[in-house]
């Protein structure tokens, strides 16, 4: 009988894997953020990327990053990666869930995270440490019991032929 193989991923390769995939599906031509949110028996329960609300035309609505009009630009429209995979869950409680995201939540986010009963977060990227917004999130973390680390690369390439 042979043995089984060993260059398997791991979870957490997996689930941030997932993430990064589900970004993959934004629209946003500058910032592609995807999120993946997991049950303690590592079962995938919701996936969610940043984009527009359910019945509103990425056609028809701004993408620009910067605008004398807020109106004019994506901040006012766009879903985040996180509260989209909040809301796209129909399956009950995130209590004790894992959340996989490719940025570091924003502070409405972590709220959404804080509300749903999310422990714990693992992110890949925090290009906005520092900022207001995710000091916040780290704080409100920190009070709630949330507990978040960044995911450490392994350098593993995996390929994917569509």
């Amino acid at each position: 009988m042979g043995s089984k193989r060993k260059d398997y991923i791991s979870w957490d390769e997996y689930f941030m894997g997932v993430a990064i995939l589900s970004g993959k599906r934004s629209k946003d031509p500058n910032t592609q953020v995807g999120c993946c949110i997991v049950s303690q028996d590592n079962k995938i329960l919701s996936m969610g990327y940043n984009g527009l609300p359910t019945g509103c035309s990425d056609d028809e609505f701004p993408w620009a990053r910067e605008g004398e009009n807020p109106l004019e630009t994506k901040y006012v429209y766009t879903v985040h990666s996180e509260l989209n995979a909040i809301l796209n869950y129909r399956g009950g409680s995130l209590e004790g869930a894992k959340l996989y995201v490719s940025l570091f939540p924003c502070n409405e986010c972590a709220k959404a995270i804080i509300q749903s009963g999310i422990k714990e977060v693992i992110y890949d990227s925090n290009k906005y440490e520092g900022t207001p917004s995710v000091q916040a999130s780290m704080k409100m973390f920190d009070a709630a019991g949330v507990r978040y680390y960044q995911y450490h690369r392994t350098g593993r390439k995996i390929e994917v032929e569509l």
